[in-house]
């Protein structure tokens, strides 16, 4: 690891690849012989344009997709996504139906309850979302206007290793903190967001990969800024973007294709995960996991010590040894290990043996 320089296990902001941070910072004060700052640099400018078609085509041939998909950069983090999508397709006779598999996903359907066109199709929160619902306990409206679904649980360090059958409704997910970590067959997606502060940029930005006959769907009384159409008609253009953040993805998105695709992110991220899976698994309980086995994410490790006493002297003797950002959320307690693409095995390595060397200490 480079000098003074941590492993960062946070949940978001996350860490980003260090190759990427060096491009960055290499061409931050003069961008493309501009004389500017890609800070400074007009959204309207030739040079911009070109970051801009850059990531969107990237991030297109990663995930597979044809001319029937756009990708659009929005504002408001996914918390404003969990709005704008009720808002643009869902109706009290076509309501959204949610699946609840945590924090997240709860929220998203908070707000399409509170217009009045949100209906719950499966919920694991009676076994405090331990397990992503199955196919089994979907029970889908056939009138809904969309299933939507959190595909990978931060707090709870769930993950979906499926994509579910909706029998023909349009499937909606929020991929914020698993999105471009594995193959998956986007195709079967309708609309897909993600925040990207998890996994593939700075904060302040969202992305949006959808079907274009979707995006053209919104209600022209929706006022200007909250209709996908407007998005879709002025190429995330229609207002300044913000234009650093979207420069970042399209690094990460570039270090992804130079690194293998995501076959490759999957591999490493398989990887990374068993190693403090684990360290789990083999502590003869001091190390309790949160999520269910069969539906342990890859990206977001979670576990509680046997007190929480241990648990405040794990994160300070954690971060003695370079390993920052361990403390699980709030509403969970305990510890969460985020370990998104641009963690270096190294790390999860050593989070690993310190882990050993903890239980060891105070078992």
């Amino acid at each position: 690891m480079e000098a003074d320089r941590v492993y960062n296990f946070n949940p978001g902001p996350a860490t980003l690849p260090l190759e990427v941070l060096k491009e960055a910072q290499a061409e931050f004060l003069n961008f493309h012989h501009s004389g500017m700052s890609i800070l400074e640099i007009s959204h309207r400018a030739k040079q911009y344009d070109e970051v801009h078609q850059q990531a969107k085509a990237d991030i297109k041939e990663l995930m597979g997709l044809g001319d029937d998909y756009e990708v659009l950069f929005c504002q408001g983090g996914a918390s404003q996504q969990f709005a704008m999508i009720p808002l643009n397709f869902a109706t009290k006779e076509h309501p959204g139906n949610y699946v609840l598999s945590g924090s997240f996903a709860t929220k998203a359907y908070k707000e399409a309850e509170l217009l009045g066109v949100g209906e719950i199709a499966a919920s694991s929160k009676d076994v405090d979302f331990r397990h992503i619902p199955t196919q089994d306990e979907l029970k889908i409206n056939p009138e809904a206007s969309y299933v939507h679904l959190c595909y990978n649980n931060t707090i709870y360090g769930t993950e979906f290793h499926y994509v579910p059958d909706t029998k023909g409704v349009p499937l909606i997910a929020d991929m914020s903190s698993d999105m471009l970590s594995r193959p998956v067959d986007f195709q079967k997606f309708d609309f897909i967001y993600a925040g990207v502060q998890k996994n593939l940029g700075p904060a302040g930005v969202v992305l949006v990969v959808a079907k274009k006959d979707m995006l053209a769907k919104s209600p022209e009384t929706l006022p200007t800024m909250l209709r996908y159409s407007t998005f879709l008609k002025k190429d995330s253009l229609y207002n300044t973007p913000p234009a650093f953040c979207i420069y970042m993805v399209g690094k990460v998105a570039a270090w992804i294709k130079a690194n293998g695709g995501l076959v490759e992110m999957e591999k490493r991220n398989q990887k990374k995960a068993k190693v403090v899976y684990d360290a789990i698994d083999n502590s003869n309980g001091f190390y309790r996991g949160h999520a269910d086995k069969d539906s342990r994410s890859f990206m977001n490790v979670t576990f509680r010590l046997p007190s929480e006493e241990l648990e405040k002297k794990f994160v300070a003797e954690a971060l003695e040894h370079q390993l920052s950002g361990v403390k699980g959320h709030r509403s969970v307690g305990g510890m969460r290990a985020s370990i998104y693409n641009a963690m270096p095995y190294e790390g999860a390595l050593r989070l690993a043996e310190f882990m050993e060397k903890f239980r060891k200490e105070n078992a």
